[in-house]
C-alpha cells in the first residue's frame, strides 16, 4: 500500500516532526489536534472554545484527505481535567451523528503549549 501525507492550511501546521495526517490505503491517521486557530497559531481561550476549534481542525484535515468527520471511526481524547468530560460530550454531540465512532478519553498531566484538550482521529474512507 502507498503512504500519503495529508496537509491543509485550514488546520494548524505541524510544529514538530510529524504530519497533520497520513493516509494508508483507505485509512487516515490524524495527529492529535489542539485548539489552535490555524490562521494565528494561537490557542482559543477555555475548554469549550478549544474543543470546538479542535473539531474544526479535524474536519479540515478529513476533507483534505478526501473524507469527512462522518468517516471517523475512532477518537482518542486527552484532557488536562476530566471535569471537562460533560462539556466534551456536548461538543461531540454538536459535531457528530449516530452511530457514534469509538472513543477513548483520558486525563493527562499536561498538553503541548498549555492546551487543555487534544484529539487524535482515525477515519476510514471507502
Amino acid at each position: 500500500m502507498t503512504r500519503q501525507t495529508i496537509q491543509t492550511d485550514k488546520a494548524p501546521a505541524a510544529v514538530g516532526t510529524y504530519s497533520q495526517a497520513v493516509k494508508v490505503g483507505n485509512t487516515v491517521y490524524i495527529s492529535g489536534q489542539l485548539g489552535f486557530d490555524p490562521d494565528t497559531m494561537e490557542l482559543r481561550d477555555g475548554f469549550e472554545a478549544q474543543a470546538k476549534q479542535v473539531f474544526e481542525n479535524i474536519k479540515a484535515i478529513c476533507e483534505a484527505a478526501g473524507g469527512s468527520i462522518n468517516d471517523v471511526v475512532k477518537f482518542n481524547v486527552s484532557l488536562t481535567d476530566l471535569n471537562d468530560f460533560a462539556a466534551l460530550n456536548e461538543v461531540f454531540v454538536a459535531n457528530l451523528s449516530e452511530p457514534y465512532p469509538a472513543r477513548a478519553a483520558v486525563q493527562v498531566a499536561a498538553l503541548p503549549k498549555g492546551g487543555v484538550v487534544e484529539i487524535e482521529s482515525i477515519l476510514y474512507i471507502e
